[in-house]
C-alpha cells in the first residue's frame, strides 16, 4: 500500500515538474537597446553597512543610457552606518538619488513605507527593485527594461541566486533557484503565485492605476501582495523570463535561526497573497512526508521511488541552472535536499503556531490562524 500512494503522489510530484519547466522555458519578445524606456531603480536599506557599498557599486556600473536611468537609494531608519555610507558614495553622481523615510504613509510599514516613500521621487516609466545586500549584474537593468515590449506588459521578474562560500550558502542558493523557478513556471502559464522584490520591476502607470502600496492590503512580502493586485486586473501582460542577463546576487542567510524568520516571513505572506497555489505546497509536504517514512517501508520498489524523486528536482534544477549560466555542483544539490525535505515539513507547524514574523530588526504581529 505505501508503495502504491508514494507512486500516486510521486506521478503528480513529476507532471506537475514538467508543467513548470514548461512555464519556466517560455520566451518573450525585447526591445533594442535603442528603445528601451526610461527606468528608475528604488533600493530601500535598513541596517545595511557592511553591504551597501557593494550594491551601490554594481547599481553605479549598469549599462543603461545615462539620460534614462535614475537610481533612488532610501534610508529605512537604520541604526548604523548605512545612511552616512549613501550619502558619501552618491556625492556627485548626477543619476543617483538619495532619501531618508521621513513620512508614514497610511497604515504602511517598514520597507513598505520606505518604498513608497521613495516612489514619490521617481520619473521612471519603469521601476525596478533590488534589495541593499544584493549585486546586480551589468546587464540586469537593460535586460530587464527590455521587455517592456508594450504598454499592456505590466511586471517582469528575474531570478535571484546567493553567494555560495560554503555549502550552508549553497544550500540557499540552490533553494532559491528552485522556488523562483516554480514561481516562473505559474507565473508564465497565467497562474501568477509569487515573486520575489529584490529582482522585479513593474510599470509605473499600472502602478498609480491599482492604488500603489497605499490601496492594497498589507502583507510582510508586499512585492508578492502587489503582484496578485496586478494580475487581478486581468488586462496586463507579466512575465517571468528565464534570462540569465536579469541575475541577481543577494547574501545568505548567516545562521539557522536567520534562515526560521526569512522562511516564515515568505510562508506568512504566502498565505495572504497565494492560497490558489497551496496544491503546491500540499504536493511538497507529502512527498517530503513519504521520503522520511521510506525507510520504515524499505523494498527495492521504494529504493527506485525515492531515487525517482531526487531525479525529478535534479533534472528541474539542471534546467534552471543551464539556461542561467550556472553550474549546479551534485554536493550542493544533496546539501539542498536535506534543507528542502526539513524546511517543507515544518514549516506548515510553524504557521499554524502564529503568524509573528521578526525581520530587519522588527517585529510584526498577526492572530493565529
Amino acid at each position: 500500500m505505501f508503495e502504491l500512494i508514494f507512486l500516486a503522489t510521486l506521478s503528480f510530484y513529476f507532471v506537475q515538474t514538467i508543467i513548470m519547466i514548461i512555464g519556466a522555458s517560455k520566451k518573450y519578445p525585447k526591445l533594442e537597446d535603442g528603445s528601451l524606456p526610461s527606468i528608475s531603480i528604488v533600493v530601500a536599506a535598513r541596517n545595511e553597512e557592511p553591504n551597501i557599498i557593494d550594491c551601490l557599486t554594481s547599481l553605479d556600473k549598469l549599462e543603461y543610457p545615462e539620460d534614462k536611468i535614475q537610481i533612488v537609494i532610501i534610508d529605512d531608519n537604520s541604526e548604523d552606518k548605512t545612511p552616512t555610507l549613501i550619502e558619501e558614495f552618491i556625492s556627485g553622481k548626477t543619476k543617483f538619488v538619495g532619501l531618508k523615510t521621513t513620512e508614514q504613509v497610511g497604515e504602511l510599514k517598514g520597507k513598505t513605507n520606505a518604498i513608497v516613500n521613495a516612489l514619490k521621487h521617481t520619473t521612471g516609466e519603469i521601476i525596478l527593485t533590488t534589495d541593499a545586500d544584493c549585486i546586480v549584474s551589468k546587464k540586469w537593468a537593460k535586460t530587464i527594461a527590455a521587455y517592456y515590449t508594450d504598454e499592456k506588459v505590466a511586471m517582469v521578474c528575474g531570478y535571484t541566486k546567493q553567494f555560495e562560500n560554503n555549502n550552508f550558502e549553497a544550500m540557499q542558493s540552490v533553494d532559491f533557484i528552485y522556488v523562483l523557478g516554480v514561481g516562473a513556471g505559474t507565473m508564465n502559464l497565467g497562474f501568477p503565485l509569487s515573486c520575489i522584490g529584490n529582482n522585479m520591476s513593474y510599470r509605473r502607470r499600472v502602478y498609480d492605476e491599482v492604488g500603489g502600496y497605499e490601496s492594497i492590503p498589507f502583507s510582510i512580502t508586499e512585492d508578492s501582495m502587489l503582484l496578485k493586485t496586478f494580475a487581478e486586473q486581468k488586462k496586463y501582460k507579466i512575465f517571468f523570463p528565464l534570462d540569465s542577463g536579469a541575475l541577481v546576487t543577494s547574501k545568505p542567510c548567516d545562521s539557522l535561526k536567520s534562515i526560521y524568520w526569512q522562511k516564515k516571513r515568505w510562508g506568512v505572506g504566502g498565505l495572504d497573497t497565494a492560497s490558489s497555489g497551496a496544491w503546491l505546497l500540499v504536493s511538497g509536504f507529502i512527498n517530503h512526508v513519504l521520503l522520511l517514512l521510506a525507510p520504515f517501508f524499505f523494498s527495492p520498489t521504494v529504493l527506485v521511488l525515492v531515487l525517482f524523486k531526487f531525479m525529478i528536482d535534479n533534472n528541474f534544477l539542471v534546467f534552471l541552472y543551464k539556461n542561467l549560466n550556472l553550474k549546479l555542483k551534485f554536493i550542493r544539490f544533496l546539501s539542498f535536499q536535506i534543507y528542502f525535505i526539513i524546511y517543507v515539513i515544518i514549516l506548515p507547524f510553524v504557521l499554524f503556531s502564529n503568524h509573528d514574523v521578526k525581520w530587519k530588526g522588527r517585529e510584526y504581529k498577526k492572530k493565529k490562524i
